[in-house]
């Protein structure tokens, strides 16, 4: 058994989709699952590729004869450490590998004063990110298709389409959101996801992107803007199509009562784990880029 940082190659990238693939699986489904989206499986790779370029000393794989068994992909960003992805195969869990690869993963955030992730809701895993020092948020999801009549007058906050030139104020937002920018981040969002939206006033800032029916990643500086910024995300949504805004905590109440007066479903899935601050209010977060 080795525990090597992953290198900018293809099979490295189609390593960590596969042991990502294999370890979320749902056990109740057939053993070898339903095919995988293929769009889907081009994000998870640009995604990897994108990470060990940016952030290599935070991404580990761990391998026994060649075959991988376990992956961390960790971020920092502005004194932000981020756990962008960790997954072990079913067959290599509770034997410490995860414990290893973890360590391995933390010390890319040595001088990081904050620290966020999103966990799944396996005890093991809850276990594991609390002695670390992680506080856990239960989170909640979003699901369903949008009640159009619950639509209201979008009132005084105009909505526009943003690109590149909005870097900077993306950036600015996510310092006021969440304490750091996203930076090279923002790159990969405009890239691989269907639009970005933009709110930019007087009385304060904020965007969102959405890809199909789900809210990728939502930052703003005031509730009512991104309460705003929520509504015309699920508005832009393709008719009947499944829409999914994920990692909400009680911090996020504003978006709960969004989707409640859409008609979508509530149901609690996994926590957001925070360490040295709370969790962002104004806030959506993505869980592989938090």
């Amino acid at each position: 058994m080795i525990i090597r940082q992953l290198q900018d190659t293809s099979a490295d990238a189609a390593a960590v989709e596969a042991v990502g693939r294999a370890a979320f699986r749902d056990p109740a489904g057939p053993a070898d699952g339903p095919p995988p989206d293929p769009d889907q499986v081009t994000r998870e790779l640009a995604r990897t590729v994108h990470a060990i370029r940016h952030d290599q000393p935070g991404c580990w794989v761990a391998e026994d004869g060649g075959e991988p068994l376990g992956v961390a992909l960790s971020l920092r960003r502005e004194g932000l450490w981020l756990l962008s992805l960790f997954a072990v195969v079913p067959k290599a869990q509770g034997q410490g590998l995860g414990r290893l690869l973890l360590e391995q993963a933390g010390t890319y955030g040595r001088g990081c004063l904050r620290g966020m992730l999103y966990a799944s809701a396996s005890p093991a895993a809850a276990r594991r990110y609390r002695r670390a020092g992680f506080t856990l948020h239960p989170a909640m999801r979003l699901t369903g298709t949008v009640d159009r009549t619950g639509l209201l007058d979008p009132g005084d906050i105009p909505v526009h389409p943003g690109n590149r030139t909005h870097l900077h104020l993306l950036d600015s937002v996510d310092r006021r959101a969440r304490g750091s920018a996203h930076g090279v981040d923002h790159a990969f969002m405009l890239a691989h996801y269907d639009e970005l939206l933009i709110a930019d006033t007087l009385a304060g800032s904020g965007y969102c992107y959405r890809n199909g029916g789900a809210v990728k990643l939502l930052a703003a500086t005031s509730k009512r803007i991104a309460t705003r910024l929520l509504r015309e995300a699920l508005a832009r949504t393709p008719d009947g199509a499944e829409v999914v805004v994920e990692g909400l905590t009680a911090e996020q109440e504003w978006a709960v009562d969004v989707g409640l007066e859409l008609g979508l479903s509530l149901s609690t899935e996994g926590y957001l784990a925070v360490r040295g601050m709370r969790p962002p209010a104004t806030y959506v977060p993505n869980p592989a880029f938090l």
